[in-house]
This record gives C-alpha cells, sequence and structure tokens, in this order.
C-alpha cells in the first residue's frame, strides 16, 4: 500500500462514519495537507486554528487563503490548550493562578460539542518523533483511527509532504527558522522574523505578554557587546 493509498484509506474509513469532520490546522505544512486531502469529500468540514494571540495579521492572512482556496469550508480559532499553562505560570507575563489547566483533548472534546462533529483529523505523522512513531504504531490495524480521531498522514515523511505541495500547489506556510518547529510560541527565531516582517504583530504579542521584549532585548545586547 502506497502511502497516498493508506491516507485515503483512512479518510474513507471516516467518511463511512461520518458526514462532517474536524480539522486542527496549524497552518503548517501538515494540516494544509491534510485539509487538501479531505476537502471535497465530506459534506461538512470545520478547520480548527488554536491560538496564542488572536488576530495576529500573518496569520489571518493564512486563514483568507484557506476560506478561498476551500470555500466550502468553516473556520474556528480557539485558544491553544498551552496557553492556559503559559497563563497560569506567568510565562512573560502576570500569573494567573485561577487559570484552569487543560489539555488538546479538553480543546477536542469542546469543539465536538460546539460543531456537532464526532470525527476529528490530525496531521501528527510517525516520522515526526519517537512518541508519535509509537503511538501511530499501534493505530496500523485500524486505519489510523482511535476514539474517533483519524491521523492520515501516519506513514508520511516531511518529504512526502513537500512532493504533495508542490504536486497540488500549495504553498509554503510562514516558517520562522529552518527549524522542524513552524509555530509561533517565544522563541527567538519566531522574534526575529516578526520584528523583520510583520512588526506590528510582534506588537500585539508585547501587549499580551509584555515581558516577551525581554527575548529580543537580550539578543541585542548580546549583538551590541559582542
Amino acid at each position: 500500500m502506497t502511502k497516498m493509498e493508506s491516507a485515503t484509506k483512512t479518510i474513507a474509513a471516516v467518511r463511512r462514519n461520518s458526514d462532517g469532520c474536524i480539522v486542527f490546522c496549524s497552518l503548517g505544512k501538515d494540516s494544509l495537507v491534510t485539509l487538501d486531502l479531505v476537502y471535497g469529500k465530506f459534506q461538512r468540514i470545520v478547520c480548527v486554528f488554536m491560538y496564542f494571540v488572536p488576530g495576529l495579521e500573518h496569520i489571518e492572512r493564512w486563514v483568507n487563503w484557506c476560506k478561498s482556496r476551500y470555500p466550502n469550508v468553516e473556520f474556528m480559532q480557539v485558544p491553544h490548550w498551552n496557553l492556559s499553562y503559559i497563563l497560569r505560570g506567568g510565562l512573560y507575563c502576570v500569573p494567573e493562578p485561577n487559570v484552569q489547566l487543560i489539555k488538546l483533548a479538553d480543546v477536542i472534546k469542546a469543539v465536538r460539542m460546539k460543531t456537532g462533529i464526532d470525527y476529528v483529523l490530525l496531521g501528527m505523522k510517525k516520522a515526526d518523533s519517537m512518541n508519535r512513531r509509537l503511538m501511530l504504531k499501534r493505530l496500523e490495524g485500524d486505519d489510523y483511527i482511535y476514539n474517533q480521531q483519524a491521523y492520515p498522514l501516519a506513514d508520511w515523511t516531511q518529504k512526502d509532504v513537500l512532493a504533495y505541495m508542490r504536486q497540488n500547489a500549495i504553498p509554503e506556510p510562514v516558517r520562522y527558522s529552518l527549524k522542524a518547529s513552524s509555530g509561533t510560541g517565544f522563541n527567538l527565531d519566531c522574534f526575529l522574523w516578526l520584528r523583520e516582517n510583520f512588526p506590528q504583530d510582534l506588537q500585539k504579542i508585547y501587549k499580551t505578554f509584555p515581558l516577551s521584549e525581554r527575548i529580543l532585548w537580550e539578543y541585542d545586547q548580546k549583538q551590541n557587546n559582542g
């Protein structure tokens, strides 16, 4: 079975049980390919983007691109589950001890309740990490579906994802650095990219997490004293 056949088999298994699906879409390569694979195969598709700071312009541009390319898809933006740990612990902000800690499973549960759709598709791959390899390996005989969560890209590699994007004219999403992770976060690569390309978004992050200004301040100090 080819990797494309494996992905198609997983999606078909979901479709046999549901007219709709939820795609957790980080706007990274894997989630965009997952969305492209399922588009047109379900009566209703809801994309879920989890944010750390809402309304960032460079993110909204990609959301609008998705809405244009996949006009029948609904797009939902919700707080990232890790935001609860950030706010409660006071990472680059004043701690909020009353914030309830949640996990991805809690976000999935809430989205299922809000949409009335049970099946969730995620772009995780065995090639991502050893933990994911072990987790997905256990689901091989079940079409990579467990607890109504499906992983159509389980057998794919990064090379397969990039090849699919080229073949289907999917532009490469925002990449803050050459590292594997492409998500917005409190790291130097992301903040340097934002300062160079979307300084207004960096200011929005500073407004919510004022102490994160220290990331670039420390970098600039080292550059000036180097």
